[in-house]
């Protein structure tokens, strides 16, 4: 199981973290406000109380061990600065850092961190279910209470036919289109990408390696899809 911590539980940093552990993912909390501290802690994994900006408390709880560490500092532009800094420094594989305005995020960029979002609280969850799934490169919610996602195939889906693989029965999700981008020469002889689309898969269509799925489902029935085996 990959493991996060999420560093600042202000409505953000709360809100991913919560999300996270509600989608099964194991999670370590921090912030140096305890009461922050005391209100999640019987919603994720380990909640902590220091001070991030601090090389030694970093160390003191493992942070190294951490796969992935979202800095949700907010306005705290110089302690997310350093606590980035700190991160990266120790070896922490990745770290997503918000940033409050274009300046932050490319300060955040150039000290280090592998991803900086510009995202506003309502958008949390979305970057704790794609912390989460991967696969899913799309989510586009219908009316219906589905969605259309748009996922890469597990790697036991390649080289199977679509009537092999039962998605209807054995995840209760349509397969309602296949998609592959493919180069092609424009008339000015440049190289382009062109994504082909194939809107009626047959039951004898096979997956392949650079192809996605557009398919619709519930959440739960797609969190199944990308998860299982």
């Amino acid at each position: 199981m990959k493991q996060f911590a999420v560093i600042g539980l202000g409505s953000f940093g709360r809100k991913v973290a919560v999300t996270l552990a509600e989608k099964g993912a194991e999670v370590m909390a921090i912030d140096k406000d305890l009461n922050k501290v005391e209100n999640i802690k019987d919603k994720v994994v380990s909640a902590v109380t220091l001070d991030s900006t601090s090389v030694d408390e970093l160390k003191s709880v493992g942070i190294t061990d951490i796969d992935t560490v979202v800095v949700a500092l907010g306005e705290q532009q110089e302690a997310a600065i350093l606590t980035t800094v700190l991160l990266k420094n120790l070896g922490v594989g990745e770290v997503i850092a918000r940033a409050m305005n274009d300046l932050y995020a490319q300060i955040l960029k150039m000290v280090g961190a592998d991803k900086v979002i510009l995202i506003e609280e309502q958008m949390a969850e979305q970057l704790a279910k794609a912390l989460v799934a991967p696969q899913i490169i799309e989510n586009i919610p219908l009316a219906s209470g589905h969605s259309l996602v748009e996922i890469k195939p597990r790697r036991e889906f390649i080289g199977k036919k679509l009537k092999d693989l039962n998605f209807r029965s054995r995840y209760g999700i349509n397969v309602v289109a296949i998609q592959k981008k493919v180069e092609e020469i424009n008339d000015e002889g440049e190289t382009v990408i062109r994504i082909k689309v194939n809107d009626l898969p047959g039951p004898d269509d096979k997956l392949s390696e650079d192809e996605t799925l557009l398919v619709v489902g519930s959440e739960e029935e797609i969190e199944k899809l990308v998860k299982e085996g």
